[in-house]
């Protein structure tokens, strides 16, 4: 099983009775004071809707600053805990609702959405969390009470968690890992890679991601300072880490950035960049930027949204690392002159980071994927423009989905003659070897490097999946 929250030890306790707001769930302005532990269950009901219902990202809503109002009403500790209920929910959603429907007698009704909500908060903490069991058990009942949609529902909430807690040495382990995937994801990894590997895939996103971090220089260094290790590629794995990484020696001087050990490998396709002019597309956050910048380049930093800019400038200037910043749309911009190497690292449906955002398969769909192939065909081919006779052109992006990788880089080399594969070797990456495809395309999935451990067990290894292609103009 993952690693539990801290338990707690919240009671049946007594106190007021809170009314509802217009959505059925706590108003956003309640305090949790007025019965302990209360208001975090019922903000990590209302955040689960919010995401499953509303496919709204997790990463907006559990931010302590600009979050959900609710979430951020909430002491650090709840703010906690209603984290890991939201990440564990969905981790495991699949077997979570596979147990509650063994205690059910009937069917929850189709139109009782707040209550299947309630039901997945009290059902997380009771299988995966360490919260005792009665206060996971009445404090759902007590949020049921608070919604006037599932008030009639209390007796069965607490027959149901109750029978859960009861049976769930049995009830708790995860028949198939492929089981916590919606049936739309499983079925199109199912045809990408088949249903043995689909399921290992799946096994990795049981288990939260490693911290991986990219350093400036000296990688045996700064492993022995963090506690960490040095995989093939340079990067500084800390394993699982839960405290803030500004707190960590080196981030205030600039000597690392967080990045995954997957997402820092198509950069260093470019090898040498020493003067070279180079554009990175696409840049902010800013991680693959500041790696062209130490490959020696004069990097250009291209982004459409003016905000994730700022993130970006705020980024390098931790570094201390300096880069031609544009904001504007890609279709738009006309340099000087042309480029010598291009990082284009598209926008897509991310769904190689499922480890690191759980909430990823429930947000997105088919259709969003669709649409999002057509925007990265359309970059690529304004990056293509940007390239000079010679260079070399690094299409990437951090889906699973062949759809959005693959089938766009064919589609791209088909229709322009001037644009070849050039091939990584495996010289190129050694000890990473095994994520080169057949056509010398780059192509990582979380089982890779030890990810796919028995499900939901602690591992230091997996990568987010990527996906790469150099290409070169002739």
């Amino acid at each position: 099983m993952p690693a539990k929250a801290p338990r707690r030890d919240d009671g049946p306790g007594s106190g007021p009775r809170i009314a509802a707001g217009p959505d059925g769930f706590v108003p956003d302005g309640y305090s949790a004071g007025d019965r302990p532990g209360l208001g975090a269950r019922l903000v990590a009901a209302k955040l689960l809707s919010a995401i499953i219902d509303a496919r709204t990202s997790a990463d907006g809503l559990l931010d302590a600053s600009g979050g959900h109002p609710g979430f951020r009403a909430l002491e650090s500790r709840d703010q906690g805990l209603v984290k890991a209920i939201i990440l564990s929910a969905l981790r495991f959603r699949g077997t979570i609702a596979r147990a509650l429907d063994a205690c059910l007698d009937r069917p929850v009704p189709p139109n009782a959405v707040a209550l299947k909500h309630i039901l997945h908060v009290g059902a997380t903490q009771i299988l995966f969390l360490d919260v005792p069991d009665s206060a996971a058990v009445d404090l759902a009942v007590a949020a049921a009470n608070v919604d006037s949609r599932s008030q009639r529902f209390a007796g069965m909430i607490n027959a149901v968690l109750r029978r859960l807690s009861r049976e769930k040495e049995a009830l708790a382990s995860v028949a198939t890992a492929t089981e916590n995937m919606p049936e739309w994801l499983a079925a199109r990894l199912v045809a990408a890679y088949g249903a043995e590997r689909t399921e290992a895939i799946a096994r990795a996103h049981l288990t939260p991601a490693p911290l991986d971090l990219t350093v400036k220089r000296d990688p045996e260094g700064w492993a022995e300072t963090l506690s960490g290790t040095v995989l093939a590629n340079g990067t500084v794995r800390l394993g699982s880490f839960d405290g803030p990484v500004t707190a960590l020696a080196g981030f205030a001087e600039g000597e690392w950035w967080v990045q995954d050990a997957a997402a820092a490998l198509p950069a260093r396709l470019f090898g040498d960049l020493s003067g070279k002019r180079v554009a990175d597309l696409c840049a902010a956050p800013g991680g693959k930027t500041a790696q062209l910048i130490l490959a020696g380049g004069a990097v250009t930093a291209l982004d459409i949204n003016a905000n994730r800019m700022k993130r970006l400038k705020g980024n390098l200037a931790r570094l201390s690392l300096e880069a031609e910043t544009v904001v504007g749309d890609l279709a738009a911009f006309v340099p000087a002159e042309p480029f010598d190497a291009i990082l284009l690292d598209a926008p897509c449906s991310s769904t190689g980071t499922i480890r690191r955002h759980p909430d990823v398969p429930y947000t997105k769909d088919p259709d969003e994927i669709g649409k999002l192939a057509g925007v990265q065909a359309r970059l690529l081919g304004e990056a293509a423009r940007l390239l000079a006779p010679g260079g070399r052109l690094v299409f990437s992006n951090c889906s699973l989905d062949p759809a959005e990788g693959e089938a766009i880089v064919a589609a791209f080399l088909a229709e322009r003659p001037e644009m070849v594969r050039d091939p990584v070797r495996p010289d190129e990456l050694p000890g990473m070897e095994f994520a080169l495809t057949a056509e010398g395309d780059l192509r990582t999935t979380p089982d890779m490097m030890g990810g796919a451990g028995p499900a939901g067990t602690a591992s230091t290894g997996g990568l987010d999946g990527f996906y790469a292609a150099r290409l070169k103009r002739i």
